[in-house]
């Protein structure tokens, strides 16, 4: 049987919640963004109106202001996000239990074997999210996932697109190749190198010529581009198995040493670590992303002889990894640190006692954990966090929202 999938999006969804909550801004061009003072202040979202001055998602709001002078800026408020978002998978639920988020504005459903057809299905979805929640949608209505997000990208807001075997050719082939999951700015610009400029372009090339300059991906990309994807939707209640643990942040203040290095990745590698206990696991390969005040980033990872859960060796690894890829050209605007490599550890004891050693710090990280816990996240602090108030005052563990985002290949 022909599978029936929808990726349903929702429009401009932060701006969209807000100006429902703010009659007042309805007719304004508003958009959300982090705040100035604390250095995130970049466009997340903005309505209708706001996009006809070409502000772009991600773009700082001195820009953006200089663009549109009237521009209405809100902070984003994550749990009122959370509960819309919510709110519209309850919708779904009523329609497949093969619902599977993308983020918090976006879902596949698998509505296969329904008695209404999968347009039919999407019809009644946007009405009742425009009628009972008061936002709109963009549905795609297609054979796969790939597709049907494509359809629910091709036309907004409020609206429904249908790729089936028929027109995808005449509609999936005809878009830009960077429009494609999984195509990012970088690897659209080295399929342009090659002249592939279009998803068609990238559906006809040889598979083993996208292999040689993408390696798997190019495989992947291939597969996505000629209509064949077949990765299921998965059942709502179905977990997704965590592949890594990180935190990062945008500093209050440019940072211009290596003691300021220190301090921010001391306060990241603590939430990460534990984060990882809560979830009781143990990773083996360390990841740190830099990112200047020129907005140059890179990210480096290496992998570590035993699995840990320890801030102190996390930290160790990153300063190393750090000190090993900065040479200070610039100062740095913002740091991220994750840890990966979940499957399955050992304890490998030595003559040294480094096992011993882990276990002590293992020990004493859980109990600061339940001391902050009781008494609050600043109960316990390290010295160099006291020096360094303007850097260590966030707490990434509790304040920085995690969002339910997933796709994979099964």
């Amino acid at each position: 049987m022909e599978r029936t999938i929808l990726h349903v999006d929702c429009n401009k969804f932060y701006a969209s919640v807000e100006c429902l909550y703010r009659p007042e801004i309805r007719d304004k061009p508003v958009a959300v963004g982090g705040s100035t003072e604390s250095r995130h202040g970049i466009i997340l979202t903005k309505n209708e109106i706001a996009s006809k001055y070409n502000l772009t998602v991600g773009e700082p709001l001195w820009k953006a202001r200089a663009k549109c002078p009237d521009l209405i800026i809100v902070p984003p408020n994550y749990p009122l996000y959370l509960r819309f978002s919510r709110l519209c998978r309850k919708i779904y639920e009523d329609y497949s239990e093969y619902i599977e988020p993308f983020g918090l504005d976006e879902s596949w459903l698998d509505v296969t074997g329904n008695q209404q057809t999968g347009e039919e299905i999407a019809e009644e979805i946007r009405r009742r999210i425009k009628s009972e929640l008061g936002i709109t949608v963009s549905i795609g209505v297609s054979f796969n996932k790939i597709f049907a997000k494509l359809g629910s990208d091709y036309k907004k807001p409020d609206a429904i697109t249908v790729i089936n075997r028929d027109n995808y050719k005449k509609i999936a082939w005809e878009l830009p190749a960077g429009d494609l999951l999984f195509v990012g700015r970088s690897t659209s610009k080295k399929l342009a190198y090659y002249g592939v400029d279009t998803i068609g372009d990238l559906a006809r090339c040889d598979i083993n010529f996208l292999k040689s300059i993408l390696g798997k991906n190019g495989e992947t990309l291939w597969l996505f581009a000629n209509g064949l994807d077949s990765s299921r939707v998965r059942h709502k209640d179905e977990s997704e198995d965590i592949k890594s643990v990180g935190n990062s942040t945008t500093t209050p203040r440019d940072l211009v040493d290596e003691g300021d290095v220190r301090c921010v990745f001391r306060v990241l590698c603590e939430s990460v670590a534990t984060r990882l206990r809560e979830q009781g696991l143990k990773g083996n390969c360390i990841t740190v992303s830099v990112r200047d005040t020129n907005l140059k980033s890179f990210t480096r990872q290496r992998k570590i002889k035993n699995s840990t859960n320890v801030s102190t060796e996390i930290f160790d690894c990153a300063m190393q990894l750090f000190n090993e890829n900065y040479n200070w050209e610039s100062h740095i605007r913002s740091l991220g640190i994750s840890v990966s490599g979940f499957d399955g550890f050992s304890e490998q004891f030595d003559l040294a006692g480094n096992a011993e050693r882990r276990e002590k710090l293992e020990r004493l990280e859980k109990a600061v954990d339940v001391l902050k816990m009781r008494f609050g996240n600043y109960c316990v602090q390290r010295a160099c966090q006291l020096e360094r108030r303007d850097l260590s005052g966030f707490n990434p563990h509790d304040e920085h929202i995690i969002h339910p985002i997933g796709y994979r290949v099964s």
